[in-house]
Formats: C-alpha cells, sequence, structure tokens
C-alpha cells in the first residue's frame, strides 16, 4: 500500500481550496447560482476555475458570500453589499496595521538595502 499523502488532509483545512460547485455553493448558501455569478460581477469574490471551466468555490469565499447574502435578505442592493464587504475589509486590514505599528512603539521597519 502506497503511504498516505499528507496533501489530502491539507485540503480539508485549507480555507482557500476551492472544494465546492455553484451548486453546491448555492445550495450551503440558500441562494441561487445567479447570486453567486453577480458577486462576481460585481468582483467581490473571484471563483477559480476547474480544468472544464466551471466555478469552484472555496470556504473563505462562501464566508464572504453568506455576508454579502445577509445585507440583500436586509435590504440592501447587491452591488452595495459587495462595496460595503470590501470597505470592512480594507478597514480590518487598516485597523491590523495599526496595530501593528502600535505594537512596535510607531518605528518604521528599518530597510536594510536603503543603506
Amino acid at each position: 500500500m502506497p503511504p498516505r499523502s499528507t496533501r489530502v488532509v491539507d485540503k480539508f483545512d485549507d480555507d482557500d481550496y476551492p472544494a465546492y460547485t455553484m451548486g453546491r455553493a448555492a445550495d450551503m448558501l440558500g441562494t441561487t447560482p445567479a447570486f453567486l455569478r453577480a458577486l462576481g460581477e460585481h468582483r467581490l469574490i473571484t471563483p477559480l476555475r476547474s480544468e472544464g471551466g466551471h466555478r469552484r468555490y472555496s470556504r473563505y469565499q462562501l464566508r464572504i458570500a453568506a455576508r454579502a447574502r445577509e445585507l440583500v435578505d436586509q435590504g440592501t442592493p447587491i452591488e452595495a453589499a459587495c462595496r460595503i464587504i470590501i470597505l470592512e475589509d480594507q478597514l480590518e486590514e487598516a485597523q491590523r496595521i495599526n496595530e501593528q505599528l502600535r505594537t512596535q512603539g510607531g518605528q518604521p521597519q528599518s530597510n536594510p538595502s536603503a543603506s
């Protein structure tokens, strides 16, 4: 028997692995494939494509789509929901960077190649 590969296990743990077909993703979210296509058109998520050209979604992308669905269900137009999520993500990243700078004492990182 060939040795077990850890690669298969890694795929189970990888939030970015495109494991879900469009139909399965839509079913899991309780939405339609058209909703997922619309999220792609508004550049909120960009699914990978299988060799046959079919859209494949990761768990991370499904979490983003679920957040968009929440906003749309609350009456937010899909275009606005996508923009809100993008801005939330940018804000989170800026806050993370600010926190890093605070913990470093506000000192910029030295650039050894600038000498």
